[in-house]
């Protein structure tokens, strides 16, 4: 059952992957469904005996795989979720589209905040993630102080957004312990 896991798991990210480089012509929404999809197929048959896979290089294997459907799934649920918002009427989809440029970086910001979230969970640390969340605040108030509509609320979802998914890919691969 380890092996199907570690396959499973294995496509994710190979799906994850893509879906950076693949955003145009609803091609997005579509990698967001199978990567939802496989996630959660690996937590099933993670779990579906009841045993953990051995402590041996399956389960390295398995947590690194998570780690990195971690970084970059959430890149692409991420800008699922903020693709929904900026199609969803003209008025807000201008202003956040505004707030976007504003908060500029936030790509690669998203993926080191995914990880470190991701291993201060791994690790035992869940302070580390509120550490990582002030940091992240600290660093954006700047950009977040200015009067360009939207930029508070493009921040709040998109660290929502990231940081559940890092939580949930933590989460898998606690279960595969």
């Amino acid at each position: 059952m380890g092996t199907l896991v570690l396959v499973v798991l294995g496509a994710s990210v190979i799906l994850a992957v893509s879906g950076w480089r693949l955003r145009a012509n609803g091609v997005h929404a579509v990698s967001l469904g199978l990567l939802i999809g496989l996630a959660f197929t690996a937590i099933v048959l993670a779990t579906r005996d009841g045993r953990p896979l051995e402590p041996d290089a399956p389960l390295v294997t398995g947590i690194t795989l998570a780690g990195l459907l971690a970084v970059a799934g959430g890149g692409v649920v991420t800008s699922s979720v903020f693709a929904l918002i900026d199609g969803s009427g003209a008025a807000s989809a201008g202003s956040m589209r505004r707030a976007g440029e504003v908060l500029r970086g936030g790509a690669w910001i998203g993926g080191l905040e995914r990880a470190a979230v991701f291993l201060t969970l791994i690790a035992g640390w869940p302070e580390g993630i509120a550490i990582t969340l002030a940091l992240k605040g600290l660093g954006r108030y700047p950009e977040l102080r200015t009067e360009t509509p939207g930029a508070a609320e493009r921040f709040i979802i998109g660290t929502f957004t990231s940081v559940l998914w890092a939580i949930a890919c933590a989460g898998a691969a606690t279960l595969m312990r």
